[in-house]
């Protein structure tokens, strides 16, 4: 589907349809397509500069982000490496807890930990901690370093009863702890794993796990980050802090791409120490014009109440999706803050399904069993009910 242009909420192909966005472009644009105030911030620094190298060099626009980054995230989180995609944030996040390791004299450490369904990106370390069977990445399986997979929790998000998956974890980690360096998580929601929104007390445990046998704690917020679950990172829902955090997608309101990893002082000391640096420079690391986007992505988010859009838009999702609950193709609904997931029974297919969606006005793309929409917060009750109704209709008749 050739596109046009795209503004607001809205997706205008070639031919003059105009569909409503019900996906943010995967999780990213937050704020809707050519937001103001986002355009103008890029238009004003590429009148300045638009790249310049970040080796012996340092720009406005990375301090002032950086600081940004650094107040809104838990104040363990001290020092912020920025690189050019979220795949390539999970990929620093990994090299940084092995050189730590390596830095302390604990070479063994050199492997990770995570859960089945999970999903990190498709660069190539990222892809070593994505479910080697459902991650899409099975035919490099022979290729890729070994990690450690535990179940993938069944605790469904708000449950108590976390005993049994908790225990399953800890007992690959208490086998396997000395060799692993982290353990690595999407906090509360897998995505394209399966879009599964599991306990945030099963997440606390793992954080206090993490702590008991010495290994560092990796939270992959770059889907989760910046309001989407309801809280500005999802890892607040657990209450607990990681030792480095990845962020992407939405860091830039989806105008560019970019991404963050944030460390504990601990970490970056540590890494650097006797002169050392650490062992990654991406040509477009701490690129001006992305930065520029990403800190009128934040301040957009700091002069909206986005608690209350996000709130709305579950609501919204929670009452439309209800009766799909009823329905003998439907296997499961779900939501949580602007994410509202139908569970299929059978495998759709996408090619035939998203046509339905377009002929009705709306962009939605599934995966396998999942029919899913994250919108924009900016999307209006109108927008998002026709949205609703449409996805609904289609599912239904499957």
């Amino acid at each position: 589907f050739p596109v046009k242009s795209a503004s607001g909420v809205k997706i205008t192909l070639e031919d003059g349809t105009e569909l409503i966005d019900g996906m943010s472009s995967w999780w990213s644009v937050i704020h809707g397509y050519s937001n103001p105030k986002i355009v103008n911030a890029m238009k004003d620094q590429l009148d300045k500069m638009s790249h310049v190298m970040f080796g012996g060099l340092t720009h406005s626009p990375a301090v002032t982000l950086a600081e940004k980054l650094i107040d809104i995230t838990p104040k363990e989180l001290e020092k912020v490496f920025f690189s050019d995609s979220g795949s390539v944030a999970v990929e620093v996040a990994l090299k940084m807890a092995i050189q730590y390791w390596f830095s302390k004299g604990k070479k063994e450490k050199s492997t990770f930990m995570t859960i089945r369904n999970g999903y990190h990106g498709d660069t190539f370390n990222a892809m070593s901690v994505c479910d080697p069977v459902t991650g899409m990445h099975d035919i490099f399986s022979e290729i890729l370093p070994i990690n450690h997979f535990a179940p993938q929790p069944r605790c469904a998000f708000g449950d108590t009863n976390i005993n049994e998956d908790v225990a399953a974890f800890e007992q690959i980690l208490k086998a396997n702890h000395k060799n692993i360096a982290g353990i690595i998580l999407e906090p509360v929601v897998q995505g394209a794993g399966g879009m599964w929104f599991y306990s945030q007390y099963y997440l606390e445990a793992i954080a206090k796990l993490a702590k008991q046998y010495d290994v560092l704690l990796i939270l992959d917020e770059i889907a989760t980050g910046f309001g989407r679950t309801g809280k500005m990172f999802a890892m607040e829902h657990a209450n607990i802090v990681p030792d480095i955090l990845c962020l992407g997608k939405a860091l830039t309101g989806g105008n560019i791409t970019f991404a963050a990893t944030l460390a504990t002082k601990e970490i970056a000391e540590t890494i650097s120490a006797n002169n050392n640096v650490f062992m990654h420079g991406p040509t477009f690391m701490g690129n001006p014009l992305a930065c520029s986007a990403a800190i009128a992505s934040l301040e957009l988010l700091e002069e909206r109440d986005w608690k209350a859009e996000v709130a709305t838009i579950e609501k919204m999702l929670k009452d439309g999706f209800e009766m799909c609950k009823t329905f003998k193709n439907v296997e499961d609904v779900r939501v949580l803050g602007a994410i509202g997931v139908i569970e299929m029974k059978e495998s759709v297919n996408v090619g035939n399904i998203q046509e339905e969606f377009v002929k009705r006005g709306i962009w939605v793309r599934p995966f396998g069993k999942m029919v899913y929409i994250m919108p924009p917060y900016v999307i209006c009750a109108k927008d998002l009910s026709f949205l609703i109704e449409k996805v609904v209709e289609v599912v239904e008749n499957i």
